[in-house]
């Protein structure tokens, strides 16, 4: 998400959590889904918190942080409609501290994606999937868990459009 809506405005650590594509300023993630949403013709359901993240960059890291460290379940803002009618789910989100965000882990806990395919893409700081991949199967077992998903880092995710649509064209999956 981006932590500030004033692209003249940045602090040189939003500029790496962001892109600005014409004149829109996406979040990392967010403008890899929105490729993917364009290519496929896929429904978008954004995953954000209950309460919003705080739009400063450090306050953000910092609560980031004590997520992980108490193992926190923030609620999700709204809910996917009967998510029975899809057989593919693409789950996007950043890789934090070589780990989902936790509202990732509340959103697997709370769907039952049993019979699935969960194709995941990431975007990140340098450390890729890391272990995220283990553990989306871990938390949905009855799903299949592509191994071979999408990760760019933060700084390339500006061009990545024509890499995004050459791993949907490998998949199959574009509409």
């Amino acid at each position: 998400m981006p932590e500030t809506a004033a692209p003249n405005n940045m602090t040189q650590d939003e500029e790496q959590s962001t892109v600005v594509i014409d004149g829109e300023i996406l979040g990392n993630t967010q403008y890899v889904a929105t490729v993917i949403q364009e290519q496929t013709g896929a429904d978008l359901f954004r995953i954000e918190p209950a309460e919003p993240y705080p739009t400063d960059h450090d306050t953000l890291v910092e609560q980031a942080s004590e997520e992980q460290k108490n193992a926190a379940r923030p609620a999700i803002l709204g809910r996917v409609e009967d998510i029975g009618r899809y057989d593919t789910i693409y789950l996007g989100y950043p890789t934090w501290w070589s780990d989902l965000p936790m509202i990732l882990y509340t959103f697997l806990e709370e769907y039952d994606l049993s019979g699935k395919t969960i194709v995941p893409f990431n975007t990140h700081g340098g450390s890729g999937f890391a272990d995220t991949l283990a553990t989306i199967a871990d938390l949905q077992p009855q799903a299949d868990v592509l191994e071979d998903g999408f990760t760019v880092s933060r700084n390339d995710v500006q061009e990545a459009e024509s890499d995004i649509i050459a791993w949907l064209n490998g998949l199959g999956d574009m509409k």
